[in-house]
């Protein structure tokens, strides 16, 4: 019998040795160190891992006096403030929860709305100073969704972000939430946008993840039973499987930060479809990395990720 496998390492830190040195630096409310973690990211060739950054600040509880201090200085850093937007953000999601709408209290929602207000207003002083700022124009992505100013409006944001980065997979993420009809889109536009940012970008890259990203959110639309019969459609698997093939499996992938989210994904989304032998190979991509994303969906996602990864490699080499 083979050992058991380890535990799989959700920690994003395990994949960037920066995002460890930046953590360690917020806890400590150490900016010169902040801000250098940040200058030595490039916000087009490593905006997921610049993404990450943010919302490893963001997420740290308590930093709003620290980063409001920082930004209201005579000489305030766009930087500051992009990241106390995105605290602002994220403490007025956890209000909100995610929650369908119906479920979500009218005293949520008026303070949801306050806290997204707070963070677009310094969002869009940050875009006016700074309009190459993908990160501030992927949260104002965030918030124009939230605030609900409608697909017209996303777009708008979505396109003077694009103009500076037309990959940015960060950007792209948020507008593919904006197109679900959760949020007044359609599945329809979702996954033509989808399968447009695979298209037009490089072979190898990680944007044709949001391929299965589409099709994992028909599948928590329609419910477990319901979705898996969804993704075992031959014309998803073959969506699916050329996504995969397009960018994790593509002979000239690099594996940049987010690749572990991409082949997590990936395993998750052929899992469900009970296709064992696809989820397997990227299984054996991650070994024990992994992201809590998207298996958060399955309940504890320590214990989702090893049950669907012990029947893969079961199954998957079995096949």
């Amino acid at each position: 019998m083979p050992p058991p496998l380890p535990p799989p390492n959700f920690d994003p830190a395990a994949a960037s040795p920066e995002l460890a040195r930046l953590r360690n630096a917020v806890a400590a409310r150490d900016w010169p160190t902040i801000s250098t973690v940040f200058a030595r990211v490039d916000q087009v060739t490593d905006a997921t891992l610049y993404n990450s950054a943010v919302w490893i600040v963001a997420e740290q509880t308590g930093m709003e006096p620290f980063l409001e201090d920082l930004a209201a200085r005579e000489t305030p850093s766009t930087l500051a403030r992009t990241l106390l937007a995105c605290r602002l953000i994220e403490i007025g999601w956890g209000i909100r929860s995610n929650a369908r709408a119906p479920h979500v209290s009218r005293e949520q929602f008026a303070e949801f709305h306050e806290y997204l207000r707070r963070a677009e207003r310094i969002l869009i002083d940050v875009t006016a100073l700074q309009p190459e700022n993908l990160a501030a124009w992927s949260l104002r992505l965030t918030t124009a969704r939230g605030l609900e100013l409608g697909q017209a409006e996303a777009r708008r944001r979505y396109d003077r972000a694009a103009a500076h980065d037309p990959n940015n997979l960060p950007a792209q993420r948020q507008l593919l939430q904006q197109l679900c009809p959760k949020w007044s889109g359609s599945w329809e536009e979702m996954h033509a946008f989808a399968n447009g940012c695979m298209l037009n970008a490089p072979e190898g890259a990680l944007n044709a993840v949001l391929v299965a990203e589409g099709h994992l959110e028909r599948w928590l639309d329609l419910g477990r039973a319901e979705g898996a019969k969804y993704l075992n459609q031959p014309q998803v698997q073959q969506e699916l499987v050329a996504a995969a093939t397009r960018s994790v499996l593509h002979p000239s992938f690099q594996p940049r930060y987010g690749w572990v989210l991409a082949h997590s994904t990936f395993a998750m989304v052929f899992s469900l479809a009970g296709r064992h032998q696809h989820a397997a190979v990227h299984f054996r991509a991650l070994g024990n990395l992994a992201s809590e994303s998207p298996w958060t969906y399955l309940g504890d996602p320590a214990q989702a990720f090893q049950r669907h990864r012990a029947e893969a490699l079961a199954k998957g080499a079995a096949a």
